[in-house]
């Protein structure tokens, strides 16, 4: 491998955090189809087979993260908050901020029509970056790379998906049940400012449908409809009157 190359995948090492034992997997992570095909005498190889085993740690790191965070949701749910995270789009802009597209190894043409900037390139190629991780230094360092990746994407991304879909169920139900929106209303205030705890309910008419608590009036709200919507998905234990008005 030229100087100027290892140089290269040494400045990758310092962006990643992660220095690899055997540098030649994360230059077999970098080296494109097209780059293998216009160099048939070379002995490099292409990315494809680490792409393959890349989306599988990748996919069973982020479902544990997961199973971690939403303790509580369906295999339906998790799936879907998966598949918002392991795509083409977030892995191409995680990509991008490795400057990783700089460094595939591509054939003439891929270059010639803008291979270094397209997002399925550049989400393979995370994806093989992944995998030599993970063969040059096990599960549980690659693990810990992922999580560094995706952690704040679950934080704002993900959470924020589902507890939006909690409140806008449960909203939806409502008006078709009982041509109500529900309301949410602050019940209890307790605790130091830095260490607020809030109870809220989810109102239908003038009925408490469920209470949820949080550290914000958000969290608190998003609890209380989440409670709610596992009564109004079951029809069960409605609490009687509850589509009656409040008189103003």
């Amino acid at each position: 491998m030229k100087e100027e190359r290892v140089q290269a995948l040494k400045e990758l090492e310092a962006y990643i955090g992660y220095r690899f034992a055997d540098l030649g997997l994360l230059d077999n992570a970098l080296t494109h189809r097209s780059f293998v095909n216009e160099n048939s005498t070379s002995p490099c190889k292409d990315n494809e087979r680490l792409e393959f085993l890349g989306d599988a740690v990748l996919e069973l790191t982020v479902s544990d993260m997961l199973m971690k965070k939403f303790s509580d949701l369906a295999e339906g749910e998790l799936s879907k908050l998966r598949a918002s995270l392991v795509n083409e789009q977030p892995l191409a802009k995680l990509a991008l901020s490795f400057r990783i597209g700089e460094l595939l190894l591509l054939g003439k043409g891929e270059e010639a029509t803008g291979g270094r900037t397209k997002p399925s390139l550049l989400a393979n190629a995370l994806e093989s970056v992944i995998a030599a991780m993970y063969l040059d230094g096990g599960f549980d360092r690659t693990a810990a790379f992922v999580g560094r990746l995706f952690n704040p994407l679950i934080e704002t991304g993900a959470a924020a998906a589902v507890y939006r879909d909690y409140k806008t169920t449960a909203q939806e139900i409502c008006q078709n049940l009982f041509k109500e929106l529900p309301r949410y209303t602050v019940i209890s205030e307790t605790g130091p400012d830095h260490e607020k705890r809030f109870e809220t309910s989810l109102v239908v008419g003038e009925r408490i449908l469920a209470t949820g608590t949080g550290r914000s009036k958000k969290e608190a709200e998003q609890q209380a409809a989440k409670k709610a919507l596992e009564i109004l998905r079951s029809h069960e234990d409605i609490p009687t009157g509850a589509a009656q008005k409040v008189d103003p």
